[in-house]
């Protein structure tokens, strides 16, 4: 897994570890189905605390993300359409904020950028 942890961070390290596997999840590298590292093997992997590993994957599980299996595991849950869909709607919510600071920066309009997105659209139908 391709998980980046800064001790340097205000972030606990349990709450970056949590959101690097939901950010693993969300953009596909992680699929339904799939094991996670057991939590001694990612906390030797990470250098990190094996407390501070079962929390974040306690976490992950009470958020749903995340099922256990005594004895197996733990594996990703599958997320239902409602989920996933709402998931990409925060997605898009962010890279229109960034759009919108960009914008600022060369004083243009919320209307002439709904004018630019109308032209791509219409360009790619």
């Amino acid at each position: 897994m391709n998980i980046r942890i800064s001790n340097q961070s205000d972030i606990p390290i349990y709450e970056q570890l949590k959101r690097e596997i939901i950010r693993l999840i969300m953009n596909g590298e992680l699929r339904p189905g799939d094991p996670l590292l057991s939590m001694r093997s990612l906390a030797k992997e990470l250098s990190i605390s094996i407390i501070t590993t079962k929390r974040a994957y306690q976490d992950l599980e009470a958020s749903g993300y995340v099922y256990s299996v005594v004895g197996k595991g733990t594996f990703v849950s599958e997320q239902n359409a409602e989920n996933r869909r709402e998931q990409i709607l925060v997605e898009i919510e962010k890279k229109i904020e960034d759009l919108l600071k960009t914008s600022k920066q060369v004083d243009l309009s919320v209307e002439e950028l709904a004018e630019m997105m109308k032209v791509m659209e219409d360009e790619h139908i």
